[in-house]
């Protein structure tokens, strides 16, 4: 009597297994946040943990105050994961707090500057950025079923997106996001370097689409450091100064000049120096350079000769080389080639005009 009572038919069986069933994912979701906030929080530097949880805005002050940041890194993560469970922390929240993180972090990435364009003739289309957000998500969800995208708002007119890439049957890898950063009004977004190649494409038509432009490329420019790539982009690198008489001493440091030096020396050194941090100064200016860690050069050339002897002499295939140079701060190391007695000035057009044509990657072939 009571099996009878209590009998469920097939589609009844169903209903209780799909239920168990969603709660089980939601169970797991619940861990999978956990975990994902849990190596987010172990990856900030102690001395900027405070910053960061501020900035993210998630946990009160009230909340905050109870944690000791005293303690060691893995029993801190564990206080602020349970106190950002009380909260009933979402996925996009702690998406939110890595993306802040790599805010603060940007130089870790390597970043590519994209450059759109619109159609011969058409007029700028003044849309706002909400209405931008709103279109970007629109495009890549509808492609793709399995994506997070979280915005942040910066500096300017600017905004940081956070895309986490899934399949049609895996979840997005939270741990492998993109990030851009578009400027609104503007051609350009920057996009951090990613291992998932196959999805530039559509991250390309949602920026497109969204912005309303026509076409995207990339541009023959890249570096960690995104601030000087948009120093560069934006044509706003001559606009902090340095005072010419601390590069002026420095420059004289470099070359070492002895005041017992016959004068006759002195003044034809004087003369030439004064040669050369001229020459600088008009091709670099007095400003900081922005700062580049490269500038890589492929060359492609026929062997040409008079004398029809040789082993080259023949040769169907051009010869190929590539020449690369490297430095903390390559652009300051090149302004300082001259001046320091190392290179004769002006420096070639290939290496001053990195700033102004927006490239720090060429190719050169014959004409």
């Amino acid at each position: 009597m009571l099996v009878n009572n209590n009998k469920l038919d097939n589609h009844g069986i169903r209903r209780v297994h799909s239920k168990v069933f969603q709660l089980y994912c939601a169970k797991r979701m619940d861990e999978t946040v956990a975990e994902f906030i849990k190596r987010t929080l172990l990856k900030i530097p102690m001395t900027e943990m405070m910053t960061i949880l501020k900035a993210w805005d998630f946990l009160s002050e009230n909340q905050l105050q109870t944690v000791n940041f005293r303690s060691r890194k893995e029993c801190l993560a564990q206080d602020l994961v349970l106190l950002c469970e009380e909260n009933r922390i979402s996925l996009n929240d702690a998406a939110l707090l890595d993306m802040i993180y790599t805010q603060f972090h940007r130089h870790q990435k390597v970043w590519d500057v994209f450059q759109m364009a619109k159609q011969p003739g058409e007029d700028v289309d003044l849309s706002d950025m909400e209405q931008f957000k709103s279109s970007f998500k629109k495009i890549l969800q509808r492609a793709l079923k399995n994506v997070t995208v979280t915005f942040r708002d910066a500096e300017e007119t600017a905004v940081w997106i956070r895309i986490a890439w899934g399949t049609q049957y895996k979840k997005p890898n939270q741990y492998k996001p993109v990030y851009v950063v578009y400027y609104s009004q503007t051609p350009y977004a920057f996009i951090s370097s990613s291992q998932l190649k196959s999805n530039i494409p559509l991250l390309g038509q949602a920026l497109t689409v969204a912005s309303k432009h026509h076409q995207i490329m990339k541009m023959d420019l890249r570096s960690r450091y995104l601030d000087s790539l948009k120093t560069i982009v934006f044509k706003q690198y001559n606009q902090t100064f340095e005072t010419h008489n601390s590069t002026a001493s420095l420059q004289e440091r470099r070359l070492g000049l002895d005041i017992n030096v016959d004068p006759r020396i002195i003044h034809e050194n004087r003369v030439e120096k004064d040669r050369v941090q001229r020459v600088t100064r008009e091709i670099f200016g007095d400003y900081v350079q922005p700062r580049l860690e490269f500038a890589q050069y492929k060359l492609e050339t026929k062997f040409k000769s008079d004398l029809n002897k040789g082993i080259l002499a023949e040769r169907e295939e051009p010869l190929r080389c590539l020449v690369k140079f490297s430095s903390p701060h390559l652009l300051e190391a090149l302004k300082s080639l001259a001046p320091a007695g190392i290179a004769d000035a002006p420096l070639s057009p290939l290496l001053t005009c990195i700033p102004s044509k927006g490239m720090n990657y060429f190719k050169i072939k014959d004409k």
